[in-house]
């Protein structure tokens, strides 16, 4: 599969089997993240896995959801901003930036594992913090919750990307030489 049949694959998933993921497809998945490139290089992110069903509970609580779709798992993309790049024409500190990167390759290495994720941003700061003991240094940015896919979830096609009621014709999206 190439990647844009893999990137046409991913949907966003909110139902999840009863499952625990294999600690090497979890290896896998975070050694995706842990390569993905970051401003500089400065490889400011943290990450916390979450996969136990005290945890999760946490995490449903942080997130206003309750049962949390059922997910076996969700991993905290934390970012140090100290750490981060800054560009220094404006100050824009990009630990935002890296740490989408980051839950982008993990996200992908979880569909071409078969396994269904959820890039979730809706959540408690304040209770991901205190619940999970997260330093003040660290800023929780990213949720990707990750498992195995419900047979009942809703199930999206990757003919989905062809629709322009669902995507934008790509000349309405990109210019060439100037806006």
């Amino acid at each position: 599969m190439n990647f844009l049949e893999l990137a046409k694959k991913r949907y966003s998933v909110r139902g999840y089997l009863p499952k625990a993921i294999e600690q090497e497809k979890l290896d896998y998945i975070l050694e995706c993240g842990r390569v993905a490139p970051t401003g500089v290089n400065a490889q400011p992110q943290r990450i916390l896995v979450v996969n136990t069903p005290e945890g999760m509970d946490k995490m449903a609580n942080a997130a206003g959801i309750p049962g949390l779709y059922n997910a076996p798992c969700a991993i905290i993309i934390c970012v140090e901003p100290e750490c981060a790049w800054t560009r220094k024409y404006d100050e824009h500190n990009i630990h935002e930036i890296d740490a989408s990167i980051v839950t982008t390759h993990m996200m992908m290495a979880a569909t071409e594992l078969e396994l269904g994720t959820l890039w979730m941003c809706r959540f408690k700061p304040e209770v991901i913090r205190k619940e999970f003991n997260i330093p003040d240094k660290y800023v929780p940015v990213n949720v990707l919750l990750v498992g195995y896919t419900a047979p009942d979830a809703l199930y999206k096609s990757p003919d989905r990307h062809d629709a322009e009621s669902l995507r934008k014709p790509i000349e309405k999206t990109v210019t060439y030489g100037t806006f």
